[in-house]
């Protein structure tokens, strides 16, 4: 079958629902196609890890109703192929979609552990979720392998439902390397005090399915039992069809200010776009919810037709337990790092310095202050460990 659209897009998440939304907004009569390998319409993925496991609500609460925009849903395809002479995608099924534009959101796939099974689950999707709810009863011993941005949040998650959480991770504690030590020293008691085990500087070797348990090999020697096994190992960008195709790729798709990639008809944002970023002034792939919603945006915006860059510094956000924080910019514990507490652990703001700019903000339980720091990291200082406390928060 051939189907034929002006602006086709490549992948079903958020991304991809911004995007259809911007081109509708700003084209009426557009014919507008989605391809998306998931059998669900874009949905929100941040709940995934957080509010779903809060509040119980239920998985339809999600969904970002994209048919909305009389956008045509091809959901369960896969695209495998793309002539850019014939400005032609052909799919897993064969069959075939003409665009004038094409935005490639195909996001980014989960590092794998080395071992699968129905109770090894690499988070990322929401049949990823709902595989997870069907082994997180109260009292159901569940690893958690990770502790970076997905890890914690779901290890908090998972033991506010009353299960047994275990985390293994090779690092010195949660967050380390984007954490400063001592916040990261405190996050680890706090996870303890709620019931969590920590066990650092392990690795997972290996694992075998026994039945209703999963035995989890580590690289200290030891084998232990678990009702499931969760990864939140991180992502690497799908850049296989953009590599297929001859576009330029580095570490993601690369794009120009306005997301076009190499090739003047196709875009890309999200996960997978390696953008310019202007206030840090180099290039940045950002896997966060912010990102993939204005990159689509904007994306979907220049391809009906505006010419404007796309100059935002994404921010991202995470919950832990009743810990949350909003960050902006670098958090790379390797830059010098400047702590501003206005309660040691529980309210303050972390700043990132190299060569005398703020290169990232951590803004710990400090709401309010996302645009500030995103002129601070803007501003050509110089700063210093003296002069730069004190600049945030500032009045809202």
């Amino acid at each position: 079958m051939e189907h034929e659209y002006d602006y086709l897009i490549v992948g079903g998440g958020m991304t991809a629902d911004a995007a259809a939304k911007a081109m509708r907004e700003a084209d009426a009569a557009a014919r507008i196609g989605l391809v998306g390998a998931e059998l669900h319409a874009p949905y929100e993925r941040p709940p995934l890890s957080k509010a779903l496991w809060k509040d119980d609500k239920p998985v339809e609460s999600i969904d970002l109703g994209t048919a909305k925009t009389g956008a045509v849903l091809h959901l369960g395809r896969r695209i495998v192929a793309l002539d850019r002479v014939a400005h032609t995608a052909t799919d897993d099924h064969g069959d075939v979609y003409r665009y004038r534009k094409l935005l490639l959101a195909t996001g980014a796939a989960p590092r794998r552990l080395p071992f699968d099974g129905e109770r090894v689950i690499d988070f990322r999707t929401l049949d990823d979720y709902l595989a997870l709810r069907r082994y997180a009863k109260p009292g159901a011993q569940i690893a958690v392998v990770g502790a970076g941005f997905i890890g914690s949040e779901i290890a908090a998650s998972l033991a506010g439902k009353g299960c047994t959480v275990t985390m293994l991770f090779p690092g010195d504690g949660i967050g380390a390397g984007r954490y400063p030590r001592g916040l990261s020293n405190f996050l680890g008691g706090y996870y303890r005090e709620r019931g969590v085990t920590l066990r650092a500087g392990v690795r997972v070797i290996d694992g075998r399915n026994t039945g209703d348990r999963v035995d989890v090999t580590l690289s200290d020697g030891t084998t232990v039992q678990f009702d499931a096994v969760v990864a939140g190992l991180g992502v690497t960008p799908n850049v296989d069809l953009a590599v297929a195709a001859g576009l330029a790729v580095d570490n993601g798709i690369v794009v120009d200010a306005q997301l076009r990639s190499s090739d003047p008809d196709i875009f890309s944002a999200g996960d997978v776009a390696s953008f310019p970023c202007a206030p840090l002034g180099m290039r940045l792939r950002v896997e966060h919810e912010n990102a993939a919603i204005g990159m689509g945006h904007h994306a979907g915006r220049v391809m009906a037709g505006a010419d404007d860059a796309y100059t935002t510094l994404p921010f991202f956000y995470s919950d832990l337990f009743d810990l949350g924080y909003e960050a902006v910019g670098l958090l790379d514990d390797r830059l010098e790092v400047v702590e501003q507490w206005t309660q040691p652990y529980r309210e303050g703001v972390v700043y990132y310095l190299d060569g005398g700019r703020v290169r990232g903000v951590l803004l710990w339980n400090t709401w309010g202050q996302v645009e500030p720091a995103r002129d601070l990291i803007a501003a050509p200082g110089p700063f210093d460990a003296d002069n730069v406390r004190g600049k945030l928060p500032r009045p809202v």
